[in-house]
């Protein structure tokens, strides 16, 4: 069955190019456009797509108001379109908070350099996402109900040093879910490596470390690792650890270019198997795709702990689902155990 989706965009020229490219995947059909977020909020409720591609900035109301009153009224998973700005990188924050599910460059050439490349990368982030649809909130039981889901039994196997967190598409919300479960001070330093631009990681890092008790700072290139902070790997580039002078420090470097992934998530946590052998507390989280499996094979191997966010929680259960069939999950667990697990462990 094909994927439903309705496109929102003021720019008439936008629009007809994003209908065209999508119309060329067999497995979506575009049932409607719309021309701003107050039509946008009508074409939803009488068409019901599956999916929604949506400008940020237009006329009459933008994109994150109509977001909020879709989420409000018939919720629907939602793509934006961004501009990689600094203006860009905090609307588009402000709409991942509002229910977006995630975000793509307006420009094709931010998405990729190839045309045909990013083409493709439209057509896939919007047909897996309108196949997924929202993640299943997790219902509330009522008390003295027989059914309250367990939480998770937590064993402290290890002396953790590290904890190092990778995701991708759901990310940005699912970190905030996990960091503000944990303490500022927590014992060991924190690493975290999600698929982003370059331009939105210091936007990011700086609305994480407003709202969560540990302190959260993008990392920089020869700083050392300390307890108690979190580092967010730069976007565009790659994240390392290596000792340097007696101290664990890290190395931000244009690394290889012909890697797809820029933090790569695998990179990120070959470098902690070596740093910390045994000692790493690694957790996958949603995303698209199977960046970190390879990484958490080299952590496993090395006796470190390897958690996964179970299908359920997840925008998109690919890089979990990778690491739950290699066979490397010591624990499944939803979104809303995450934070409170890591800090019962370390």
């Amino acid at each position: 069955m094909a994927v439903r989706v309705l496109v929102v965009d003021d720019s008439g020229f936008f629009r007809r190019r994003i209908v065209e490219i999508l119309a060329a995947e067999p497995r979506i059909e575009v049932v409607g456009t719309a021309a701003n977020g107050r039509e946008a909020i009508q074409k939803n409720t009488e068409l019901r797509p599956d999916v929604i591609t949506m400008d940020i900035e237009m006329p009459v109301m933008d994109g994150i108001t109509a977001l909020r009153r879709i989420m409000a009224t018939h919720p629907t998973p939602v793509l934006m379109f961004s501009s990689l700005t600094q203006e860009g990188a905090q609307a588009t924050l402000d709409a991942l908070e509002a229910g977006a599910v995630d975000f793509l460059p307006k420009r094709f050439d931010d998405i990729s350099k190839d045309r045909e490349q990013a083409k493709h990368l439209l057509r896939t982030r919007v047909r897996q996402i309108g196949a997924r649809g929202l993640p299943r909130p997790r219902p509330v039981p009522r008390a003295g109900s027989a059914h309250v889901p367990p939480a998770p039994t937590i064993q402290r196997r290890h002396d953790y040093r590290l904890v190092v967190i990778g995701s991708s598409t759901g990310g940005p919300v699912a970190l905030q879910q996990v960091l503000s479960k944990l303490p500022a001070d927590l014992r060991v330093p924190v690493v975290l490596v999600q698929h982003m631009p370059a331009t939105f990681t210091p936007a990011f890092a700086a609305r994480l470390n407003q709202q969560c008790p540990i302190a959260v700072k993008e990392a920089e290139d020869g700083e050392a690792l300390l307890p108690g902070t979190a580092y967010l790997a730069p976007g565009g580039r790659q994240l390392t650890l290596e000792q340097r002078a007696g101290q664990v420090r890290i190395r931000v470097s244009d690394g290889d270019p012909s890697l797809h992934y820029r933090p790569s998530v695998d990179l990120a946590f070959d470098s902690a198997s070596k740093i910390f052998p045994g000692k790493v507390l690694a957790v996958v989280m949603t995303g698209m795709g199977a960046d970190g499996r390879e990484g958490a094979r080299a952590l496993k191997g090395g006796g470190s702990t390897v958690w996964a966010q179970d299908e359920a929680s997840c925008v998109i259960y690919g890089m979990p689902m990778a690491i739950v069939e290699a066979g490397l999950a010591d624990q499944v667990l939803a979104l809303d155990h995450i934070g409170s697990s890591i800090a019962k462990s370390v």
